[in-house]
């Protein structure tokens, strides 16, 4: 059932990842999703597994960025989260206005809760064929400077 991979349009730099399997995903829940290949990959070079922006655009499915190595010879899964909110049991619901001090809270917004099904036949992920460079590390004690620094996420405003 596994489906050859394909570029959608030309210019594409990444192609189609399509599901083998029907698999159900829980609120929370992080499932592998099989898609029926696997790859001889050249020494070099690594096949980058990334979301799908219609997926992630119009359902709450998260495809998690990752990376298939030229050594790997079994068959490639996509990691999937399901980001729809979990309801607890032991989460009061509201449908009335609630009292706190002097402030009014007025909780009327469902909680969502939803099983998703990625269905076989989807495409579920996309590849891209990507080069690897590889380093050589070396320690030091000290680096050199530059204009950003030390800055760290938002250090240059929102």
């Amino acid at each position: 059932d596994a489906v050859i991979p394909q570029y959608a349009k030309p210019g594409d730099s990444g192609f189609d990842l399509v599901a083998v399997d029907d698999v159900s995903i829980k609120p929370g829940e992080t499932k592998l999703v099989p898609i029926g290949l696997a790859f001889e990959i050249p020494e070099g070079y690594e096949i980058q597994i990334r979301p799908r922006s219609g997926v992630t655009s119009n359902t709450k499915l998260r495809v998690q960025f990752g990376t298939v190595d030229s050594g790997y010879r079994g068959e490639v899964k996509v990691t999937v989260d399901n980001i729809s909110q979990i309801q607890y049991s032991s989460q009061p619901r509201f449908s009335a206005p609630i009292l706190s001090g002097d402030k009014d809270f007025n909780i009327t917004k469902p909680t969502k809760c939803e099983v998703l099904k990625v269905e076989k036949g989807m495409r579920i992920a996309q590849g891209v064929i990507a080069p690897v460079v590889k380093v050589e590390f070396e320690e030091t004690e000290e680096l050199s400077s530059t204009e950003r620094g030390s800055g760290g996420f938002g250090h240059t405003g929102y």
